[in-house]
């Protein structure tokens, strides 16, 4: 069994196909390839705002060394093709989605294009692209059928959705299975899906987000609105759902790919599993004196929570068991909340004390070395 850590050897030269490699998490992952020697081909959007991880870190200059940096939308299967085609990838990971559970509702049918018919579209491209080894497909937690209960939900548990965000998701997942078993397993190309919980971590700008909007509400010296309080999330920190799907990649392309071509869960310590206003109280508590130590203007984190917002339906009990991952992967969460949380607020601090995208690299480098 692995010993819950990256085979750097493994990567080295290493060609990968990376999806969404302008989003946050694939920014982590982009930068994570890049320190382990692989060469990337990314695909995606560009970043939706100048603040984004990508631009900011201005990651198309910075990795130019082992990124080729392509824009693409994942619903344009003539590029998508030709791109994949061109990379001739080794491993493919998809990350490409619409992740926002708020904007799923504002726009359901463009939801299911991307995260559906996008999914359709990386498999049937990749299924004709000789050489590729394994397929990772990056869904979420919200892929159950949530029944709001206690009990951890496991692998083989119901897929569902109550909204469209966490609907499409499952769907990703059949046109992963179906492809599996039509397609790709009978090419030896190995096809697994990884759902993550809540991940935090600095340079996570999204709209509709807890971390990303208490951090523009404290910075320019607001009060945060919260909505659900009192919903519980699998809270952890980027680099630990990310060195698992490093771990699974790796799994897949080994001697027994075909046991690791499958679903996993990679989610923290069920003490990380906290509802929103605990961790919002935690984070204020750290925010207030790390941004007076560091000199900056507006310490005070000050929060309230908002019971008159449009009762859009959100899941309010959700955590994963991840037994699988432990005792077939090696894989282990190993941040607990109070560290992911310090590794997240020292990240936005320094990003509102410096301009330069350099010393932000340098600090996400410096987390990942830390933690990995």
């Amino acid at each position: 069994m692995a010993a819950n850590r990256i085979d750097p050897a493994f990567w080295a030269g290493r060609r990968v196909f990376l999806t969404g490699h302008t989003g946050f998490k694939g920014s982590w992952l982009g930068i994570w390839l890049d320190m382990l020697g692989a060469q990337t081909t990314g695909y995606a959007l560009p970043p939706e705002r100048a603040e984004d991880m990508f631009a900011h870190l201005q990651l198309e200059r910075a990795l130019a060394g082992s990124l080729d940096h392509r824009i693409g939308d994942i619903g344009d299967f003539e590029t998508l093709q030709e791109a994949l085609r061109a990379a001739r990838p080794e491993i493919v990971i998809h990350m490409a989605a619409q992740p926002l559970v708020r904007r799923s509702y504002r726009e359901p049918l463009a939801t299911f294009a991307t995260n559906v018919m996008g999914t359709a579209h990386l498999l049937e491209a990749a299924r004709h692209v000789p050489g590729i080894q394994a397929i990772l497909l990056v869904t979420t937690d919200k892929c159950y059928e949530n029944l709001e209960h206690e009990l951890p939900y496991k692998e083989g548990d119901h897929l569902g959705g109550h909204d469209p965000y966490s609907a499409s998701k499952a769907g990703s997942e059949i046109v992963g299975a179906a492809y599996r078993r039509s397609f790709l397993a009978e090419q030896g190309v190995m096809v697994a899906t990884a759902r993550a919980g809540n991940v935090i971590g600095g340079g996570d700008w999204s709209e509709d987000r807890l971390i990303p909007d208490a951090v523009r509400a404290w910075r320019d010296g607001e009060t945060l609105v919260i909505r659900s309080p009192s919903a519980t999330r699998p809270w952890q920190h980027v680099i630990e759902p990310l060195r698992g799907y490093l771990m699974l990649a790796e799994a897949l392309c080994g001697a027994g790919g075909a046991a690791a071509a499958e679903a996993w869960n990679f989610g923290p310590q069920l003490d990380a599993v906290q509802p929103v206003r605990h961790v919002i109280e935690k984070m204020a508590n750290r925010w207030g004196p790390m941004a007076a130590e560091m000199r900056r203007q507006g310490g005070e984190a000050r929060w309230r929570a908002e019971n008159e917002l449009p009762a859009l339906h959100e899941a309010q009990r959700l955590q994963l068991d991840c037994t699988k991952a432990a005792d077939k992967l090696g894989w282990t969460p190993r941040l607990s909340l109070d560290q992911a949380l310090d590794l997240t607020t020292d990240w936005y601090l320094r990003a509102a004390q410096e301009t330069a995208g350099d010393a932000l690299l340098a600090l996400t480098r410096a987390q990942i070395s830390n933690n990995s």
